[in-house]
Formats: structure tokens, C-alpha cells, sequence
């Protein structure tokens, strides 16, 4: 009963998502075409209790306007806790519709995150209650693990498959990020933490591409697009600074952000399908890359 309870309160906020602004009236047609309903109607009360425990589990509010009677979602203006509620809603809604479709199982494929199943709960509950955490860390560039580290979480943030906790490094003071699929024996201490008031966590990682936040100054980068691989772009922005300035064959994009390696593999992904063109050093990295890459098969004398 109380998985169906929290998939109807799935479906009556994906529904007024969906439509944007709804009366009571238009939800309750579509509630009777849904398999919820089972031919009967939504009783107000039921409604009502729905749509309060709706805002408490995802951390929205359901408001009415009073003068055209529809429903609407106000997203506080925070574009984190929206982002955040996306992110449940839609987990949420696609964890619903697999768990109804066990007869195409063996078609399905879904992408592994194994950090979310280790330790994201742990590091959640650190999060939430200011408390210090503390793992050994088994890094790639290391033969050994390196030993009891301790950190004060700041913000989580997931990157092609992975988890990663971005925060203050008891023994160094600085301001650190790690995989949580590295983690070894990770524990949440007793011990507490104040965060810095003046800290922006959305602020602190604006400006970057991937987990690398503080590594040099914010550059403009201009990437030429070739129309194979321009609606792709539009579709999903590389950055939020993304803005496009159209041609006859090919489109510039333009980015405000850092040069980091996490920058480079991404666009060496897209092979010959860009070409960036700004900042000369971001050329020059991409440029390097390839060369590298082209000798693994026996090219020489690359010249660009």
C-alpha cells in the first residue's frame, strides 16, 4: 500500500509538470483515464492529502492561483532544490515503469552507478546533519590506499557514472573533491561542523566542466560545431554558459568556463565533429591529445 500511496503522489506531480498550470477539473479527467483511479473519482480530501504529502517528500510547493483555479508548482526560485527534485521525480517515475515491464527485462539496459549503492546514503545522512566523514581513499594514481581521511561534506555531484563529495580536507584545510567508488570504510564521525556561511556551493562549481572546480581562470571557449553534431549540442548543452551563434554550415558555440582535463577528454569524444577554435591553450591541449593518440597508431611527423 504504501509503494502505491508514493506512486500516486509520482503521478499527480508529473501531471500538473506536465501541463504547467491545471485546475481540479482537468486533473481529475486524467485521473479517471489513469490506471490509479480504478474507475472511481478523486475525492478532495484525498486529493488534498496527496498533494501535502507531495510537497513534504520532494520539497515543492503545489500552490493554486486564485483567480483561474489551476494548480501550479513554485519552484522557491532555487534551482538547486528544483534540479534536485527533477532528479527524484524522474528516478522516481522510470524506477515505476521498469518495475512493471519484468517481461522485457532481457531489453532493458540500464547504466551501472555503483557509488550510489555503496556509500551515497552515508554520505546523504553527513550532508544533512554537518558531520565529519572519514574513509580510506584508493586513488588510480596511487599503489596504496591513502589512510584515514576526514572531511567535512560540502555538496555531492554525480559525473558520468559516478558519485562524487566535494569538501573541506580536515588535514590540510583545503577544499577537496572524491569518488565515492574509491572510498574504502567509509563512517560518519561524531564529530560536527559549521559551515562557512559565506561558502556557495552552486557558485563555487559554476564555472566548471565536470569535478575538476578550482583548477585556473574562467576562459571564453569557442567550439566549431558541424550541423551533425549541432542539434545534439542544442539538445544537451555542454555547460549552462552555452550560447550559439549560427552559420551557413557549421555553428560557434561559446562557453564561460575552465580549462581542465575533465574539458579535454570531453571534447576529444567528439573526434573530427568539432573543432575548437578559443582559447589558444585549450587548442593546444586538444591538439596534443590527438597527436598522442594518432602515434599510438603509428602516425608521425603530426603536424597541425
Amino acid at each position: 500500500m504504501a509503494r502505491d500511496l508514493f506512486n500516486r503522489y509520482i503521478w499527480l506531480v508529473d501531471t500538473i509538470r506536465r501541463y504547467g498550470r491545471i485546475t481540479r477539473g482537468q486533473i481529475d479527467e486524467l485521473w479517471m483515464r489513469s490506471a490509479f483511479s480504478e474507475g472511481r473519482p478523486l475525492p478532495r480530501r484525498t486529493f488534498h492529502n496527496y498533494r501535502q504529502a507531495a510537497e513534504e517528500m520532494f520539497n515543492i510547493d503545489i500552490k493554486c492561483d486564485p483567480v483561474t483555479f489551476e494548480y501550479y508548482i513554485d519552484d522557491h526560485g532555487d534551482a538547486g532544490v528544483e534540479g534536485v527534485a527533477d532528479w527524484l521525480l524522474n528516478s522516481a517515475a522510470v524506477n515505476e515503469v521498469l518495475s512493471h515491464s519484468s517481461d522485457v527485462a532481457s531489453k532493458v539496459f540500464l547504466e551501472d552507478v555503483p557509488s550510489a549503492r555503496l556509500h551515497l546514503a552515508t554520505v546523504i545522512d553527513a550532508l544533512r546533519d554537518n558531520r565529519i566523514i572519514s574513509f580510506d581513499y584508493q586513488s588510480y594514481t596511487r599503489r596504496r590506499p591513502t589512510p584515514d581521511v576526514r572531511l567535512a561534506p560540502l555538496f555531492l555531484k554525480i559525473f558520468r557514472q559516478r558519485w562524487y563529495i566535494t569538501g573541506l580536507n580536515s588535514a590540510d584545510g583545503k577544499i577537496k573533491t572524491y569518488a565515492l567508488d574509491r572510498m574504502i570504510s567509509l563512517r560518519i564521525l561524531a564529530e560536527t561542523f559549521t559551515p562557512d556561511p559565506a561558502f556557495d556551493a552552486a557558485e563555487y562549481s559554476r564555472d566548471a566542466f565536470g569535478v575538476v572546480f578550482s583548477q585556473g581562470e574562467v576562459k571564453k571557449i569557442e567550439l566549431k560545431v558541424w550541423p551533425r553534431q549541432v542539434k545534439y549540442f542544442r539538445a544537451l548543452p555542454l555547460h549552462h554558459s552555452q550560447e550559439e551563434f549560427v552559420h551557413d554550415d557549421y555553428s560557434i558555440f561559446t562557453y564561460r568556463m575552465r580549462v581542465t582535463p575533465d574539458l579535454v577528454s570531453e571534447l576529444m569524444s567528439y573526434g573530427a565533429r568539432i573543432e575548437v577554435l578559443a582559447p589558444p591553450e585549450l587548442r593546444s591541449m586538444v591538439q596534443q591529445e590527438l597527436s598522442e593518440a594518432l602515434a599510438n597508431y603509428g602516425a608521425v611527423n603530426i603536424n597541425f
